[in-house]
């Protein structure tokens, strides 16, 4: 993996000249709202294209419908090599309590050193940082080994069927070799790995009647609520990781290997005065590397074991990694303590990406980018610095690899 000192010192200088591009870029993508619900991206995804036309980038778009775009954008490099992915989603999240908010949501704010605005954690940070990457590339084509594409998608927040799994299932060649998600897991750590999902349903029933006439733990609500708070105890739960993350996670109280259980609705009656003879809830689970489905499915069932409560698996998947051991992840902690003068922590996202999806189909992915916390919230917000930076590592990662695996 030799690279000269002075292209990396290069591609650094060239992060840093590239700031104001990229906080404008930034402010481009927070004015145009992209919330999922309804996951309309056109907004940003045309504030992108236009940076990146700007820079004779020719970006293309690739969608099923109008209103979810997904944009590619390629760099061929002057000799053979791997093919690489740069990862990036256009929609966000909702801004959750919006009065609580300080900052405007759809305006870009620079405060000490922050960029406030919906979506600057996930992931209009990152894809503002990949952008700017792929035009220091575009410079750099003598130097690069290899194809590097851009792909921003839209439907991600969701996992929906209209970015990442439309794109993947219509063009076989955006499998690449591998993939570098902007995908974000706080503090600037490297994800190898993440939790998986598990939607598990829950309902209960009991007596109905008049409000009067409740007994003690004899109502579907109570029911379930005693349920629940058995099955909060398995937030305690936490497990050993598979042999290739053992190296890399070494505290058992590490965060990435514990258990996570939300229930996000409950819902039950309609009147106050009413004993509602059914209740429901909605539960989210994070299963940590090393815990199967299975073994969850056992130990909620035991933990509900005589409650009465009926327990139903939907949609889920297991945790998913590519070993810290890879190429691709070697090479994405090399850039960054080129970059930024120390290694990154290895760790477990505790969100889903869409890096999952690469790994479904055997190609090496991690996460890197500039959410400055575990997953974004009220006045949402990333480090200014740490989009810079990450545009020099996502550059120089792309350098290292394609010299570390082209051919001969």
């Amino acid at each position: 993996m030799e690279i000269p000192e002075s292209l990396v010192t290069l591609v650094g200088s060239q992060a840093e000249a590239a700031r104001s591009g990229i906080v404008e870029l930034c402010g481009a993508l927070v004015a145009a709202p992209s919330i999922t619900p309804p996951g309309d991206t056109r907004a940003a995804a045309a504030a992108a294209i236009e940076w990146l036309a700007a820079r004779k980038l020719e970006p293309h778009v690739i969608s099923e419908r109008e209103d979810m775009p997904n944009i590619v954008v390629e760099v061929s490099g002057a000799r053979p090599g791997p093919h690489l992915i740069l990862n990036g989603h256009l929609d966000t999240m909702g801004p959750g309590d919006a009065s609580r908010w300080t900052v405007p949501q759809f305006q870009l704010t620079p405060l000490d050193g922050r960029l406030y605005g919906l979506g600057m954690g996930n992931m209009k940070g990152a894809v503002a940082a990949m952008c700017a990457a792929m035009e220091i590339l575009s410079e750099h084509a003598r130097e690069l080994a290899g194809t590097v594409t851009l792909l921003l998608v839209s439907d991600e927040v969701r996992f929906g069927d209209h970015g990442a799994r439309f794109v993947l299932e219509r063009d076989l060649r955006m499998h690449g070799d591998a993939v570098i998600s902007g995908e974000g897991s706080g503090w600037m750590t490297l994800a190898v790995a993440e939790k998986g999902m598990a939607w598990l349903d829950l309902r209960a029933s009991g007596s109905a009647g008049h409000a009067s006439a409740a007994l003690r733990g004899d109502t579907a609500v109570a029911r379930l609520a005693r349920a629940l708070h058995r099955l909060d105890e398995l937030n305690d739960w936490h497990v050993e990781p598979p042999p290739a993350l053992a190296g890399a996670l070494r505290d058992p109280n590490h965060p990435g290997l514990r258990v996570a259980v939300n229930a996000g609705i409950l819902e039950a009656g309609d009147a106050r005065g009413m004993i509602a003879p059914d209740a429901r809830a909605e539960l989210d689970v994070r299963l940590p590397p090393g815990l199967s489905l299975e073994a969850l499915d056992a130990r909620a069932l035991k933990t509900l074991e005589g409650s009465g409560v009926e327990y139903r698996r939907g949609r889920s998947w297991t945790a998913n990694w590519t070993d810290p051991a890879d190429d691709l992840a070697q090479t994405v902690s090399s850039a960054a303590r080129l970059i930024r003068g120390d290694p990154p922590v290895l760790t477990v996202r505790h969100p889903a990406s869409d890096a999952m999806r690469w790994r479904s189909l055997g190609r090496p992915a991690v996460c890197y980018g500039p959410q400055p916390t575990l997953s974004a919230g009220v006045d949402d917000y990333a480090i200014a610095q740490d989009v810079i930076d990450c545009c020099g590592v996502y550059a120089l990662a792309a350098l290292l690899y394609g010299r570390s695996l082209r051919p001969g």
